[in-house]
Parts: C-alpha cells; structure tokens; sequence
C-alpha cells in the first residue's frame, strides 16, 4: 500500500463518491435502453456484459463492457489527480465494491470482471494490459469466460511484481479475492463440468 498522506476526511469522501460511481448499474441501464428488458430477469441475471451478450444484442454488451470499465477507471484517475496516490487505490478498490454490491440494486450487483480491469488499467496501464492479455489467452484456449477472468485476477498479482510496482499488491490480493467470492457458483460448476463455454456448449 502506498503511504497515506492525504486527509482523512478527504480518503472518505474519495471512497464515498467512488462507490457511487462504481455502483452505477451499466448493464440494466444499456439493457432498457436498447428495449431489452429487465437484464436480472434474463439468463444468470447477472448485470454485467456477459449476460447483456446473452440478449443477443452484441452492442448493448459492448457499450456495458466499457463502461463498466470505465467507472472503475475514471474513479482511480479523478481520485489520483485531485488527491494523490493513496486516494487512487481507495477510490480503485471502492468503486469496485460499489459494482459487486451496489446500493441501488439491494446490494445485488455484477462480478466485476470488467471493472476489475478498467481499475487496473488506469493504476498501471502496463498491469491492465497484462491480465487483459492474460483473459484473451485463457478465454481463446478453454473458452470458459469465468476460468479466464479467474486467472486474470489471480494473475494481477504477479504482474504487479514482474513490472516491480509493490505498493498495489496488497490492493491486488484483495480485489483478486473479491473475483473468486464472486465467481464461487461458477467455480462449483468448472469443477463439475458444467460451466458453459463462450459460444454455448460445455
């Protein structure tokens, strides 16, 4: 973790505003906006661009995959130019929260796949990269979307030492963790085999 120098009531604020951010629901936003419906009452109900792709609308997944990067990403950037270092990764790790367990959906949100990466894009553009790469390698060799946001996240970490940027590890096991909380049901049905693949089928 980096060294806390800002003022305390400046680290709530950040956090505060970050989790609102976060916890804006893009997925059911694009989902109405586009006349598909109720995006908790389709497929796993789940409100991230994987279950938005399930409409069939590739589009509306696309703008969803974006923006849910994007909040997290925004939120590290504003946090870090208006406050400093200490107050980027809060703000990473509460709008993050605020995407898995947002306040406006009953605490009932995504998995945080893509938030995850934009978070990770915006405090070290070289990380991001890496687990992004890292999700495409899985995902075009298994085609199991949930192992390759698995070992993307479980990935972070070593990135974060391979690229010698130390003071986000701790950040990094703690978001990794909130991945694999997430992701539980879909490791149950990875270790059953019957968790579908990307393109349907098993």
């Amino acid at each position: 973790m980096p060294t806390i120098t800002s003022d305390p009531m400046l680290l709530a604020l950040t956090a505060a505003l970050a989790y609102l951010l976060g916890s804006i629901p893009f997925g059911i936003l694009w989902a109405r906006a586009f006349g598909l419906g109720d995006l908790r009452a389709i497929g796993s109900g789940n409100i991230g661009a994987t279950n938005v792709l399930r409409t069939g609308n590739r589009f509306a997944a696309f703008l969803t995959l974006v923006c849910d990067a994007a909040k997290g990403g925004v939120a590290v950037l504003i946090a870090r130019a208006t406050v400093g270092e200490d107050a980027a990764q809060i703000a990473a790790l509460a709008s993050f929260l605020g995407h898995l367990y947002p306040v406006w959906l009953g605490f009932r949100g995504g998995k945080g796949v893509a938030t995850f990466l934009g978070v990770l894009l915006a405090l070290d553009w070289r990380v991001g990269l890496a687990c992004c790469a890292t999700w495409f390698a899985v995902a075009l060799t298994t085609r199991y979307s949930s192992l390759s946001a698995l070992v993307a996240a479980a990935s972070s970490t070593l990135w974060m030492l391979v690229f010698g940027d130390i003071r986000m590890t701790i950040l990094s096991l703690l978001l990794t963790a909130l991945v694999f909380l997430r992701h539980r049901e879909n490791i149950r049905r990875l270790l059953r085999g019957e968790e579908p693949r990307i393109g349907g089928g098993r």
